[in-house]
C-alpha cells in the first residue's frame, strides 16, 4: 500500500496549478481530505449503475472509462494516464446512476476524495473553487475535441493523434484497448500500424 506524502506530492501540485494558481496551504487542505488506494489491472472503480460519490486522482497506471452496449460490445470513451483527475462527472453532478464503467488497465495508485467534501472545500476556499472551475472548463473542451475527432477524422488520423498525445501508448496497454478507444477494430488498427 502506498502512503500519501512526498511520492506524488510535487507531480500532483504541478498538475493542479496548471489549471489555476493555488497556494501549498490550499493544496494541502485538498490533498489532506483524500485517501489512498491501489488497484490491480482489471479492477472496476465505478460500475455501470453505480451512483458515484467520489472524485479520483490517478497517480500511477492507466485507466479507461467505457460503456457496454446491449450487444455486449465495449466502447472506450476515455483513457486516463497519470497525473489526472477522473470521475463519472455527469452521474456525480446529477447524483444519478453512471452509464460508464471505470476500469484499471494496469496496476494503479489513486487518491480518493469524497465529492461532497470537495464541494465543501470549494465553498470555503476560493483557490480550490477557482481550480475546479478551470478544470471543468478544460474537461468540456477536451470532450468537444474528442467528439469532433470521431466525426471528422479517420482511424489512422485518430491513431496518429493519440500517439502524438501519448507517444508510448503502444507499450502501455494492449492493442485491442487502443482499438476500442479509437472506435475501430483490432484488425483495422493492425493494418494502420503496418502501413506506418
Amino acid at each position: 500500500m502506498f502512503e500519501k506524502g512526498e511520492k506524488y506530492y510535487n507531480d500532483i501540485y504541478n498538475y493542479i496549478t496548471s489549471f489555476y494558481p493555488m497556494s501549498k496551504t490550499s493544496f494541502d487542505q485538498m490533498l489532506g481530505a483524500s485517501s489512498c488506494k491501489q488497484l490491480k489491472a482489471g479492477d472496476i472503480l465505478v460500475d455501470s449503475g453505480d451512483v458515484p460519490s467520489k472524485i479520483y486522482m490517478l497517480n500511477k497506471g492507466v485507466m479507461r472509462s467505457f460503456v457496454r452496449l446491449e450487444s455486449g460490445k465495449e466502447v472506450t470513451k476515455s483513457l486516463f494516464l497519470p497525473i489526472t483527475i477522473l470521475a463519472s462527472f455527469d452521474a456525480l453532478l446529477n447524483q444519478s446512476p453512471s452509464n460508464s464503467i471505470y476500469e484499471a488497465l494496469t496496476d494503479c495508485d489513486i487518491y480518493i476524495l469524497e465529492y461532497f467534501q470537495f464541494k465543501a472545500l470549494c465553498e470555503s476556499n476560493i483557490e480550490i473553487l477557482g481550480f475546479y472551475a478551470k478544470f471543468l472548463e478544460t474537461l468540456i473542451c477536451e470532450k468537444d475535441k474528442k467528439h469532433i475527432e470521431l466525426l471528422t477524422m479517420g482511424g489512422k488520423a485518430r491513431y496518429l493523434n493519440l500517439r502524438k498525445m501519448i507517444p508510448n501508448i503502444d507499450n502501455l496497454i494492449p492493442q485491442y484497448q487502443i482499438a476500442k478507444y479509437l472506435s475501430i477494430t483490432p484488425v483495422q488498427l493492425s493494418r494502420i500500424r503496418a502501413k506506418l
